[in-house]
């Protein structure tokens, strides 16, 4: 560990930097600005898992349709839903929605770490982020990047994720000296930026950094190599069918998840639950929406988190639908998470310019094909 006095040097080299090369992000407050709790608070949210640069327009458009708590926790979950579509881990948009009602009813943000870990969503990172940035309370939130920055300035060994907590009470050892209690959101923001920009997992640049003076693993010429991680076990596979159903009209048939687990409360095509062995088409036909001589369009894959999908997209034409339908041009306007996007797309690219068969039997039939 660094000295009292050393600490308190380094605190004060980062605000320092971080004066002159802060980014300029859309949710961040601008020099002698109050920072907006609401907008720190949904930026969060939405950088859990998620690029800043990915964030960005996705964060104005979010702004500009609820500009402020009260509009969110008054709409309704199917808009909230299609505004936070295509941004994945969709159990987030679910305790948004959720924390910004409790946020409403209260009358506005707790102003504490406790208060803010109390509302739906909001974990120990989120509530130091926001209570730091947006409260001035002396609190060190600690992301990746943060993690990272740790890491090397006290050159520690022991591997992540195991190393976590340690790394946390380090960065809580360095938020304690007093020019970063003077300035919590500053000095939060600051480690972000130097993980961000400079301190970055591959090749630092170090002879940039305003703490490389300080700092062990640039001393000991082994900034690239922390944090140490532990090998990733290979994701498993899992398999399923999606069913695009279009009626005479051109209506194609969408339906909500239920709302708890994984793309809760989101649209998606029909289809066969995911699991580890590929489907036959007889045994997948069970779980059909209707009626139709199915055809095979091709397959999709898409990453989650902690497996891999193949999704194989079956079409089919029925006079009526079983229930509501989007018209087809709609469809991938319609709200549908990323992996149901790619299976609409690619019955969109499957069908232009081309029919395929109208059902005309009176039993279920298998999908086929084509």
């Amino acid at each position: 560990m660094m000295d009292k006095t050393s600490m308190e040097a380094a605190a004060g080299d980062l605000l320092a930097w971080y004066d002159r090369h802060r980014r300029v992000l859309p949710w961040r407050a601008g020099p002698g600005e109050a920072a907006d709790p609401y907008a720190v608070w949904l930026s969060e949210i939405m950088l859990q898992q998620t690029t800043a640069a990915a964030v960005g327009p996705r964060f104005a458009a979010f702004l500009a349709r609820f500009p402020d708590v009260a509009a969110l926790a008054a709409a309704p979950w199917e808009e909230v839903a299609r505004a936070w579509a295509g941004l994945g881990y969709y159990a987030r948009a679910r305790n948004l929605h959720a924390a910004a009602k409790a946020v409403a009813a209260r009358g506005g943000f707790p102003e504490d770490e406790a208060g803010l870990r109390a509302l739906p969503g909001v974990g120990a990172y989120t509530a130091a982020a926001v209570a730091a940035i947006a409260f001035g309370r002396p609190a060190v939130p600690v992301d990746g990047n943060v993690e990272r920055v740790m890491a090397r300035l006290f050159a520690l060994p022991e591997t992540l994720p195991a190393a976590k907590p340690l790394l946390a009470a380090h960065a809580r050892a360095f938020g304690a000296a007093k020019a970063a209690r003077a300035r919590p959101g500053d000095f939060a923001q600051g480690l972000f930026d130097l993980g961000a920009t400079i301190c970055t997992p591959r090749r630092p640049a170090c002879g940039l950094c305003p703490l490389r003076g300080g700092c062990a693993a640039h001393a000991l010429g082994i900034a690239e190599a922390l944090p140490a991680k532990a090998a990733k076990a290979a994701k498993p596979q899992r398999h399923g069918f999606a069913f695009w159903l279009e009626d005479r009209a051109g209506n194609v048939l969408l339906r909500r998840r239920p709302p708890r687990g994984l793309l809760g409360g989101m649209l998606e095509l029909p289809g066969t639950p995911w699991r580890g062995e590929p489907w036959g088409e007889a045994e997948a036909a069970a779980h059909a929406p209707a009626d139709a001589a199915w055809a095979e369009a091709g397959r999709v894959r898409h990453v989650f988190t902690h497996f891999g999908l193949d999704l194989t997209v079956s079409m089919g034409r029925v006079e009526a639908l079983p229930g509501p339908g989007v018209p087809r041009e709609a469809v991938l306007e319609a709200g549908l998470p990323a992996v149901m996007a790619k299976a609409a797309r690619l019955a969109l690219a499957h069908s232009s310019g081309r029919s395929f068969a109208r059902s005309t039997s009176s039993g279920r039939s298998r999908p086929r094909s084509s």
